[in-house]
């Protein structure tokens, strides 16, 4: 579980990207949006995951964050198995906010080790001033390693941004 309080928890910014997500608390800022409270402790001063789009960024730019590569040989990590699918015990919670009129995307890729990605989650535009919960189901093949990437996309705002928070893999893993 990461809540951002204290550090990045082993979460990487990626290097093949245009700029990076920075760590940063809701103390009134003159030209900034972004969330009035973090998630987690629900004050001003707590800490979470945030992008914004200002004049610094163009439209379309990417920033990304990489989890810790998780493994799926771990004993306790088991495919459960019903009658149409296979699918992993394994998943990732977590809160975004997404609060502008020209706000950009918030993509979830899982990663391979062999950097095959594919995407989870994908969301774009206003989605309200407040916090919101997504949990995402992470599959896999057989025993390959993979990561979890946080991709923020810039969008045409000048004070519109995104924020990530209190990012939770089930204990499984």
């Amino acid at each position: 579980h990461c809540n951002f309080e204290f550090d990045l928890c082993g979460w990487k910014q990626d290097e093949n990207d245009d700029f990076d997500w920075n760590l940063r608390t809701s103390r009134p800022r003159k030209l900034s949006t972004g969330p009035a409270t973090d998630h987690s402790l629900q004050e001003p001063f707590g800490h979470y995951l945030f992008i914004e789009s200002s004049f610094l960024q163009m439209p379309g730019q990417k920033a990304r964050i990489s989890s810790p590569f998780l493994s799926r040989r771990n004993k306790d990590c088991k495919v459960v198995i019903c009658t149409w699918c296979y699918f992993s015990c394994l998943q990732i919670l977590f809160y975004y906010h997404m609060h502008g009129a020209h706000v950009g995307s918030l993509v979830v890729y899982q990663r391979t080790a062999v950097k095959h990605e594919k995407i989870l989650f994908n969301l774009t535009g206003n989605q309200g001033n407040f916090w919101q919960c997504k949990a995402l189901i992470l599959t896999g093949d057989g025993d390959e390693d993979f990561q979890v990437v946080f991709e923020g996309i810039a969008g045409k705002g000048l004070k519109d941004g995104i924020a990530i928070d209190d990012l939770t893999l089930s204990k499984e893993c």
